[in-house]
């Protein structure tokens, strides 16, 4: 028993300390923040000092401003949640049936030639085209950002995936078929789990498009978002409030892509680690 417990005391170990930063992943991260804070007082005193229009460029402390005054009114938080309710909707519906069709044509090598072009149409068209018929088509409110957004990811995953299941080990399928096992074995026991590398990161990449799909729906229409926020403020030429919509945004997408990240190590354990 004590053998046991001392060896299931070495594994717990071993697992913590797998889960610690290494020294130069700290140290890297901390070069990052002091050139980021460095940058931010070296751009804080040249507007100080009128080395540059503060009007045109904004400032940090105009920045922090902005956030304070959004923060108090509570319009800051409000689109920033819109967004963010935009983005993880239309994020979700584009990657799950991009995922999904592309996955699913395996079973139907004689159209996954076919189906693969016209993802391959799709994903060349400029979104910001679409954005107009997608406002006249759903409206002006969340749901036509979703829509926009789910388009803008779609294609991507589509082709992602088929690729992925195009491109699985030949000797394992070999092997599988060998055994006589049927399609719908081989897709759940070796088709799926080896895209799945591929389909997160897609979904790392599609965060990104889903969030320009939804800005660039709320610059064409609406009343609330970030990316109405933006448009106003520049309308307006308030630069900082432009500048805190950017940081917020790119926030939103470095938080999203960090979530992504974490539930792809808890799944995709066997993944080689770099």
């Amino acid at each position: 028993m004590s053998d046991a417990l001392a060896v299931g005391s070495v594994r717990t170990g071993r697992q913590r300390a797998v889960k610690l930063p290494s020294s130069a992943s700290v140290i890297r991260a901390g070069i990052v923040l002091l050139l980021c804070l460095g940058f931010l007082a070296l751009w804080q005193v040249a507007a100080n000092r009128l080395w540059i229009n503060g009007q045109l460029f904004g400032s940090p402390l105009g920045i922090y401003n902005a956030a304070y005054t959004g923060l108090t009114q509570g319009t800051l938080a409000s689109d920033t949640l819109i967004t963010l309710y935009e983005t993880l909707g239309g994020l979700a519906i584009g990657s799950l049936l991009g995922t999904g069709l592309g996955l699913l044509l395996w079973f139907l090598p004689a159209v996954s030639g076919v189906a693969e072009g016209f993802s391959i149409l799709l994903n060349s068209i400029p979104k910001i085209a679409l954005g107009p018929l997608i406002i006249i088509w759903f409206g002006s409110g969340a749901g036509s950002k979703i829509w926009l957004a789910a388009i803008s990811t779609f294609a991507v995953a589509m082709i992602s995936s088929t690729a992925a299941a195009r491109e699985v080990d030949r000797d394992l399928l070999n092997l599988f078929r060998s055994f006589q096992a049927k399609r719908i074995m081989i897709f759940r026991k070796l088709i799926l789990p080896s895209a799945l590398p591929w389909i997160f990161s897609t979904l790392r990449v599609n965060i990104g498009f889903a969030l320009i799909g939804s800005v660039v729906g709320e610059y064409i229409a609406s009343q609330a978002g970030l990316g109405h926020e933006v448009f106003v403020a520049g309308s307006l030429f308030d630069l900082n409030t432009v500048w805190l919509g950017v940081i917020i945004l790119t926030l939103m997408a470095t938080l999203l892509t960090f979530i992504v990240q974490t539930i792809e190590e808890r799944i995709v354990s066997w993944k080689p680690k770099r």
